[in-house]
């Protein structure tokens, strides 16, 4: 251990108005604007860990995970920077700190929920560009876990804005070098304070392991993927963070082949696509699957939050499905015939496929905004045990986190107790519960203006009393107007209401049209509308969802104008 103490810098700075959290705690901006604007990564970091209340009892631990645009391009300045303020702040606060970061700086957002609940650590810090392009010309983003393992409630965002518009100064150890790539603990005398800090580097991948080990049957998948019986399947790590995990848990622990992991090394820029696990961007994944060679595939986004299942012949699940099926097939796994099943929860735009599951099993169904942060408080107060949203994440309270590997194992799972094939399973639930024809189509990267008066002025017609009972004829279809509103929260658990969650129109025959404006950047909007249709006809399970929600999507244009009034010609995206 180095005994020179360490000098500890207090550096002027000015606000910046700009810094309000989009949800769970989380700022994500273009990478540039933090290169560009002095103090902007600083200001938020000092931001985030004054809105922290602890005590001077508590650990302080905190986790970075290396992927996307600070890969190469900083040089691993954003996690110093991180290491630096925590430190200094920690000082400040005479408290006895230790950060705990992952090998490399990498570790996955179910990873550090798992290693959050698992040390009781304060919180944790994940640099993330999530699903969004990475690289000088992308994004760079910061996430806040609090010590539950899940992102930070919105009263915890609304803390770090408010003091990031009057910050003067941050805290900095510019001298603090931590080798990253070695395992172990580090010790450091700073200035000011007695005992040494510590840091501590973590394997990646062991905890989170562990913790999946007493959730499944892994005897059972690895005789799926390497039985008499066995299937072949084709992983897309899509140059993310889920690299290693993929190798180290499919590979290495259940014995799938190493050929049958791709991209797994994470890249600065994801190798040029944006790591979102949908049929827009996982094209290798889809044509692989489309030769007929393997029977089931996965991708997942940059982070490991998110994922996309396929089936042989590029049998495509959506997001909404699989939550369903998940739900209808959680006597597979361990976990659950162990603590049972309270509850399921989906966010209010993810389809209501769930919802005929629950009503065969009794169990409550939980309709929230989107946004995790808010199954989070379902399930720490026992009401939920699976959640899902149509943007394809999916967990369950073992973490406080959607989790992508968990969701692959649990499909896995799946196809080791039915003997089945993907396509089999999810025709045999259409069958049972109908089919919900479902899509979401994007609008990206909109004028937000242009984008805000688009959804105001919906609004305004939507709840207008003369658009009710409305009828819409398209082609042979009449859609009559049963109800529509502006989507609104009341958490069962603290009563707190969470407003204008999206504009809803709910038609007689339960189909419905969604519209929400998506707050993952303050420099350009994406709206985004969905539609669904149910069908609980066999003989009508095999149509192309486009197809059948054509006259649903010829209405949501018209009422909302929104390619005269923004010029294009169609969505950026269709999922």
């Amino acid at each position: 251990m180095d005994r020179t103490p360490i000098p500890v810098l207090t550096v002027q700075t000015a606000p910046y108005e700009d810094q309000r959290p989009t949800g769970g705690g989380g700022l994500r901006r273009p990478t540039g604007l933090f290169e560009s604007q002095r103090n902007y990564l600083p200001n938020f970091v000092q931001s985030l860990l004054s809105s922290i209340s602890m005590q001077p009892t508590h650990v302080c631990i905190f986790l970075c995970k290396r992927i996307g645009s600070i890969l190469g391009l900083y040089n691993f300045y954003p996690i110093h920077i991180y290491l630096y303020v925590c430190v200094c702040l920690l000082i400040f606060k005479s408290l006895i700190g230790r950060l705990v970061i992952g090998q490399n700086g990498i570790l996955s957002t179910p990873a550090v929920s798992c290693i959050i609940r698992k040390i009781k650590a304060a919180g944790g810090i994940i640099l993330t560009a999530s699903h969004s392009p990475g690289g000088p010309g992308g994004e760079f983003g910061v996430k806040f876990e609090v010590a539950n393992g899940g992102p930070a409630p919105d009263i915890v965002s609304d803390k770090i804005y408010q003091i990031s518009k009057t910050l003067e100064e941050y805290a900095i150890c510019p001298d603090l070098r931590v080798d990253l790539s070695r395992l172990g603990r580090q010790e450091f005398d700073l200035e000011n304070k007695f005992k040494p800090f510590r840091v501590e580097i973590v394997d990646s991948v062991d905890i989170y392991l562990n913790l999946l080990r007493s959730i499944f049957d892994f005897n059972a998948i690895r005789n799926l993927l390497t039985g008499p019986n066995q299937i072949k399947i084709r992983i897309d790590a899509m140059n993310g963070v889920m690299g290693p995990y993929v190798r180290r848990i499919l590979c290495d622990e259940l014995g799938a082949p190493a050929n049958s992991a791709i991209n797994c090394i994470p890249l600065e820029d994801f190798g040029g696509q944006p790591p979102d696990p949908n049929l827009t961007y996982a094209t290798a994944l889809l044509e692989a699957m489309r030769g007929g060679e393997y029977g089931f595939g996965a991708a997942f986004d940059a982070d490991g939050d998110r994922y996309m299942i396929l089936g042989q012949n590029g049998f495509f699940v959506n997001a909404s499905d699989s939550l369903a099926i998940i739900a209808a097939n959680l006597s597979c796994i361990p976990y659950f015939c162990q603590m049972g099943v309270r509850g399921f929860g989906r966010s209010m735009p993810t389809s209501t496929a769930l919802d005929k599951v629950a009503k065969v099993m009794k169990v409550p169904v939980y309709e929230t905004p989107t946004g995790w942060r808010y199954f989070s408080n379902l399930m720490d107060s026992g009401r939920c045990s699976l959640c899902g949203e149509e943007s394809f994440g999916t967990g369950s309270d073992h973490l406080r986190e959607k989790d992508g590997l968990w969701a692959v194992l649990v499909w896995l799972s799946i196809l080791a107790a039915r003997k089945q094939s993907v396509e089999e399973i999810v025709r045999d639930h259409w069958t049972k519960f109908g089919r919900h024809y479902y899509c979401r189509f994007d609008y990206e990267a909109l004028e937000p203006r242009t984008a805000y008066f688009i959804m105001r002025d919906l609004e305004t017609l939507i709840t207008d009393k003369s658009f009710s009972h409305q009828q819409f004829a398209v082609g042979n279809n009449i859609y009559s107007v049963e109800r529509t509103d502006s989507f609104e929260y009341i958490d069962p658990v603290d009563g707190t209401v969470t407003k204008r969650q999206g504009l809803r129109i709910i038609f007689s025959d339960a189909s419905r049209l969604i519209f929400r404006m998506s707050a993952s950047s303050h420099v350009r909007a994406t709206l985004r509308i969905y539609a669904e249709s149910y069908e609980k006809d066999p003989s009508q399970h095999n149509k192309e969802p486009q197809a059948v929600l054509s006259p649903l999507i010829a209405i949501a244009l018209k009422i909302s104008q929104i390619h005269e009034r923004t010029g294009r010609k169609g969505p950026t995206v269709i999922t």
